[in-house]
């Protein structure tokens, strides 16, 4: 019987492993790391993210007074040394409540984004696997919702459920539902004629098992790219129904109702509208630039 393994044989595998074993093995993940860590930008507003992040999480250490403390005898204090942002009317530390601001106005926007992709994200799956009469009329009830501005949608739903997280969540969802649907249709359609999903059909793999094991995932840069840039236009809109009375009420520091509570008081305390301001600003700079990162990063066209 002839040896299996001969010398020459022996050689090459070893000559194969030395070669191997240097090589570093393809990971997409790896991959889309490292283009987004070579991107500044992209990295800046990751940071920006986490320390905001850091911030909400841990503001019972980062600050000595609370978020809703009184104190009339430090009113309308400028920035100083002991209130880096200065105090408000009632004499409440402005740092302290953009800290805490940042609880309500990063949960929030998250919190709504999430609801919305996994409405509209099943929406927009089903009317992409199933189409024709599903995603006509699917499609034509996202027409619909589309033709009333984020903004105006949220105020009306608002307006008709009231004031409160819940219903605010309820009504940034619908208003976000329309956009995220249509993303999520689109990407959905550019597998469903995969040789791999015709593969899975010929196998006997039944309708859930093809759309949420097999065409969600492939399409999932893609949504995620969306989610995280639609968080920024989530928190604008947030602070904006705070800012006219119909989100977060006072006295809760988020950062429009902070907005609405030093409007009066601009011209001569402009410090109180500047730092909640800023706030908002720096916040929705940070997601927009790590969601144009993220998507560069995920993009094969660019390996």
């Amino acid at each position: 019987m002839a040896k299996t393994m001969t010398p020459a044989i022996e050689k090459f595998h070893k000559k194969y492993k030395d070669i191997t074993a240097g090589m570093r093995q393809y990971s997409f993940i790896r991959d889309a790391w490292t283009r987004l860590s070579r991107n500044r930008t992209a990295v800046v507003g990751m940071c920006i993210i986490i320390l905001l992040a850091l911030a909400a999480i841990f503001a019972d250490f980062i600050t000595p007074y609370g978020q809703f403390a009184v104190n009339i005898k430090q009113a309308n204090q400028p920035p100083s040394a002991q209130h880096w942002f200065g105090t408000d009317t009632m004499g409440r530390d402005i740092f302290t409540r953009c800290i805490y601001g940042a609880r309500y106005s990063l949960s929030i926007g998250i919190a709504c984004m999430l609801c919305a992709l996994v409405v509209g994200g099943t929406l927009g799956l089903v009317s992409a696997y199933f189409g024709r009469t599903v995603d006509a009329a699917i499609m034509r009830i996202t027409d619909i919702l589309s033709s009333i501005p984020a903004v105006l949608m949220a105020i009306i739903m608002v307006a008709a459920m009231g004031n409160g997280i819940p219903q605010l969540i309820i009504a940034m969802t619908i208003s976000f539902l329309p956009g995220m649907t249509r993303t999520v249709r689109a990407a959905i359609f550019t597998t469903r004629q995969s040789d791999y999903i015709e593969a899975c059909r010929c196998i006997g793999a039944g309708n859930l098992r093809v759309m949420f094991r097999h065409m969600m995932p492939n399409a999932l840069g893609l949504i995620t790219i969306f989610t995280v840039g639609q968080i920024s236009g989530c928190i604008l809109v947030i602070s904006t129904l705070s800012y006219i009375g119909l989100g977060i009420t006072p006295p809760t520091p988020e950062w429009g109702a902070l907005l609405a509570a030093g409007k009066n008081s601009i011209i001569v305390y402009p410090h109180m509208v500047l730092f909640p301001g800023l706030m908002i600003m720096v916040t929705i700079l940070g997601f927009n630039t790590f969601g144009d990162g993220l998507r560069d990063a995920l993009d094969p066209k660019l390996k």
